[in-house]
């Protein structure tokens, strides 16, 4: 698994984050890692099998990612580590925080966690919305607040982006599951013992507000921030609203 680093040589006293982001690949995250490149060290992370990098059958669920992150960071000696993750992202960054919770092997390792609109957890009520049911109108209209910054018409994809969706999606079914949630994993969001900020944009209805809160509420000590005017990428959408939600909980994590 490929961990590649953003920022060359590593000053020790600067802190390591590690963005995990979503179905929709690394740019997702891109202004998320450069907003936070200016003040820690950025590892950046294509998940296995998105934008054309190969997924080892040994990585066949958000589980498999989680460990083998884990694993990676172990081999590089951090500690300390910021976890943020968006969609699916925030799955593997809870999932990543629960297990090193269970493993003195990784005492020390994960600092804090940030979940932006993350998916995993079943809570009763909210449904996590059948994204492979949704075209590209439907996907806008769930996951912004403005469908319209957000629609991406496929007419307009070269045939080398349209490759690149397509292989993302097949990959996306195959690490989340048809449901992109995990039934186990509310129940086991009390044993994440680090400082967690839950970050939710209030017109998200890919996974709502509400679900956010749930999340939140598993997690011992964890707050919750809802971004105005942001759907399930507040980073993108709501850019400002979302650094003052999180700069400030780091400062003091």
């Amino acid at each position: 698994m490929e961990v590649s680093d953003t920022r060359g040589e590593r000053t020790p006293a600067v802190r390591a984050v590690l963005p995990s982001h979503g179905g929709g690949g690394p740019q997702t995250v891109a202004p998320l890692m450069g907003h936070l490149a200016a003040s820690m060290h950025v590892f950046a992370p294509t998940h296995p099998g998105w934008n054309g990098t190969t997924r080892p059958d040994s990585f066949a669920s958000v589980a498999d990612l989680a460990a083998g992150y884990l694993a990676r960071l172990l081999d590089h000696g951090e500690r300390d580590v910021v976890l943020v993750g968006s969609s699916i992202g925030g799955w593997i960054a809870l999932e990543m925080a629960v297990r090193a919770a269970h493993d003195e092997r990784c005492a020390g390792l994960i600092g804090a966690v940030v979940d932006i609109d993350g998916v995993g957890v079943v809570v009763e009520a909210e449904p996590v919305a059948d994204f492979f049911a949704l075209d590209a109108r439907g996907l806008a209209e769930a996951a912004w607040h403005d469908p319209e910054r957000g629609y991406m018409d496929p007419a307009r994809f070269t045939d080398e982006q349209r490759a690149i969706q397509q292989a993302n999606s097949r990959t996306m079914a195959v690490i989340a599951g048809p449901g992109m949630s995990d039934p186990t994993l509310l129940g086991r969001l009390g044993a994440v013992n680090v400082p967690t900020l839950v970050v939710w944009g209030e017109s998200d209805r890919i996974v709502t507000p509400a679900y956010g809160r749930a999340v939140a509420d598993a997690v011992p000590g964890a707050r919750f921030v809802e971004i105005q005017a942001a759907g399930h990428l507040p980073h993108l959408e709501a850019p400002d609203a979302t650094w003052a939600a999180i700069d400030p909980f780091l400062k003091l994590s």
